[in-house]
């Protein structure tokens, strides 16, 4: 006796795109599978992630009112695919655009924050050129020079941009705000700062290159 699973076209069609769902689902797991475990270059896995993701969102789009939710959709066919769940509805992209993206964006923070470090480092120089050596005047620069060594990954703590700056900050934080640099201090802190900047220079990859 044959049994059927729907009454008209329209059950059928449905059905046949619930299928459809559950297979491109179970493949974007393997597939997330074999990346991880380098089973499949990435360049190979790229287009075939992407071929998925792509029939996935258009497949989806026709089902949005029959299944709201695709994690819904997993738990009732008892897919344990959270690698698929991950890459086909929380991400949208293939794994390898992800890490090109974040490396992108950790290259350009990057190269924003080495340009904040040098513009502070010139900033605080030339004000002691101009004979601003008040504290009120020097503090806030080499605070500002600090915090953005701090912001860069690269530096190790120890840098001596680093050291040399929070003990000239502790210095000052004990002197009043009207009070002035003296010619050899100042002398002192101008070359303490050009040293930093030619450390800093030669620590930053690529440099001289």
């Amino acid at each position: 006796m044959e049994v059927k699973l729907w009454n008209d076209k329209r059950e059928r069609d449905m059905y046949e795109n619930f299928a459809e769902l559950y297979a491109i689902i179970r493949a974007t797991e393997k597939l997330e599978k074999a990346y991880i475990r380098d089973i499949i270059p990435p360049s190979e896995y790229e287009i075939e992630c992407q071929k998925l993701i792509t029939h996935f969102k258009t497949l989806t789009s026709t089902l949005r009112d029959i299944i709201p939710s695709i994690e819904r959709f997993a738990d009732t066919y008892k897919m344990d695919c959270p690698a698929a769940i991950n890459r086909l509805v929380v991400s949208g992209v293939p794994a390898t655009v992800e890490h090109r993206a974040a490396a992108a964006t950790s290259s350009t923070t990057s190269a924003a924050i080495v340009a904040e470090c040098v513009q502070n480092f010139i900033t605080a120089m030339d004000s002691l050129k101009l004979n601003m050596v008040a504290v009120d005047q020097v503090h806030p620069l080499l605070s500002d020079l600090s915090a953005s060594l701090n912001k860069l990954t690269i530096l190790p703590p120890d840098f001596e941009g680093k050291t040399k700056m929070r003990e000239w900050i502790s210095r000052l934080s004990k002197m009043g705000a009207a009070d002035e640099l003296t010619e050899q201090q100042a002398r002192q802190l101008h070359f303490d700062l050009e040293s930093s900047y030619n450390s800093f220079m030669a620590a930053l990859p690529n440099s001289g290159t």
